[in-house]
């Protein structure tokens, strides 16, 4: 009967979530979508507004924590060339950062 009340009677309704709350899966999906985009248009600033919307981090820690997640998930290796070429240009588009190297096999670029 619980189940029956929870999921047919009064299921949970979510309203006026963010993407924020988004699950990392689809964080990192999500990621890999502005890494994409970012590819074509080459623009850290829109790459960047569009990262914004999953949270207060900085778009660099966003993109290492979706690389990280693929990595562990095993995800096809050419969406992970994309997320670390993504964070590379990251990183070189902050102030005073130094170029990194890419990890191929950590859990960290």
């Amino acid at each position: 009967m619980g189940l029956f009340y929870g999921w047919v009677l009064s299921p949970v309704q979510y309203v006026d979530t963010t993407t924020a709350n988004l699950r990392t899966d689809f964080r990192t999906d999500y990621t890999l979508m502005v890494a994409e985009t970012f590819q074509r248009d080459h623009s850290t600033e829109n790459a960047a507004r569009h990262l914004a919307l999953l949270g207060s981090q900085s778009p660099a820690q966003m993109t290492s924590d979706a690389l990280s997640y693929a990595r562990q998930n095993k995800f096809d290796p050419d969406d992970i060339t994309l997320l670390q070429n993504f964070y590379a240009a990251l990183i070189a588009g902050q102030p005073g950062a130094a170029h990194p190297t890419p990890n191929s096999g950590g859990s960290q670029p």
